[in-house]
């Protein structure tokens, strides 16, 4: 984020109004309060932290206020009460993003192993789990975010991958002693801290969910061992994937955001598997000069493999979902072949 001395101070992100209160609060004081947030968080201030250059001192003056005044609204009343905060965070983040939340703090007990494996990367999870009953794994990974679960499930041996996702789709819930038990199996191999969700874990949604973030290479072959073994489950997991050509259902001011944040070449080779209509949204929202530009270079590309095609895909619908995930847009609703 850069400015010239004399132009107006662009809008702050919700996470760039976080990165500034944390770096005005100096550094003891802001390690205590990021050792109350979760891996995603403290990975998101990080990086909007490094990426903040010139912010104005009107910026910082602004964001303080904003939290004092917050702050200074708030009073002791509701906490405590369950209603108020599923209430309080459904308004905050939605009814998808907040059911999660909702499950990990409302149900009661108290995490070690279980969250633990968030701070982990997906090899070492992996590596972790593969010994242990699918049914296991199936668990740990619906407890997981969907891109980590995702790269858990990238790192395990390809002959389980089937079976686990199917285990994913079809988990109706756990029981909390259950639960309680596995996170102390994870436990014994490491310490933890915070707060264990208790049952609503797994589910189509959260197979589909995964699949999202999975390279088509890998993708691919395990959605057909799972229509092999169980051609109904298979659609409806793929009925609720997000694909690269449901973008067309993002808003103009969405599509604009999302096009800021992609490189050409990479939009060039994604838009080579496109549907039209998907094709004539992004050229809609980009300036005529851009636009004209954007078809030159498809039509100059030569026949392109589809697994780059769709990995490229991935690669846009990765960027969306982070978006997605910071509040800037709002996301609604898979061999050498040649196009």
């Amino acid at each position: 984020m850069t400015m010239t001395e004399n132009s107006p101070s662009p809008k702050l992100s919700g996470a760039e109004k976080a990165a500034v209160f944390l770096m005005s609060l100096g550094e003891d004081t802001a390690a205590s309060v990021m050792k109350h947030l979760g891996p995603k968080e403290v990975q998101l201030l990080g990086s909007t932290m490094t990426s903040l250059k010139n912010i104005r001192k009107e910026q910082v003056e602004a964001v303080v206020d904003d939290f004092v005044t917050t702050v200074g609204e708030q009073t002791a009343l509701g906490i405590g009460n369950s209603d108020y905060i599923r209430s309080v965070l459904v308004k905050a983040l939605g009814e998808d993003k907040a059911g999660n939340i909702i499950d990990r703090i409302m149900m009661g007990g108290n995490t070690r192993g279980l969250e633990q494996l968030k701070w982990l990367d997906g090899k070492t999870v992996a590596e972790m789990l593969r010994l242990e009953h699918p049914q296991i794994i199936a668990i740990v990974m619906s407890y997981l975010d969907p891109d980590h679960a995702a790269e858990v499930l990238a790192n395990l041996p390809e002959r389980i991958r089937h079976d686990i996702l199917m285990r994913v789709a079809t988990l109706q819930g756990v029981q909390p002693a259950a639960l309680q038990e596995l996170d102390e199996i994870m436990e014994r191999q490491f310490t933890g801290k915070q707060r264990l969700k208790s049952s609503s874990i797994g589910g189509i949604q959260a197979a589909a969910n995964i699949l999202n973030y999975l390279d088509s290479a890998v993708e691919n072959p395990l959605m057909e061992q799972v229509t092999e073994m169980d051609a109904d489950l298979s659609q409806k997991i793929q009925d609720l994937m997000f694909t690269f050509n449901d973008l067309v259902e993002l808003d103009d001011r969405g599509i604009q955001a999302l096009l800021r944040e992609v490189s050409s070449e990479l939009l060039v080779l994604a838009l080579k598997g496109a549907d039209d209509a998907l094709k004539d949204k992004m050229f809609k929202n980009l300036s005529r000069r851009a636009s004209e530009m954007l078809q030159d270079d498809l039509d100059a590309r030569g026949p392109v493999r589809v697994s780059d095609v769709e990995q490229a895909q991935k690669e846009v619908l990765t960027v969306a979902k982070r978006m997605a995930d910071e509040g800037q847009i709002s996301l609604g609703g898979g061999g050498d072949e040649y196009i």
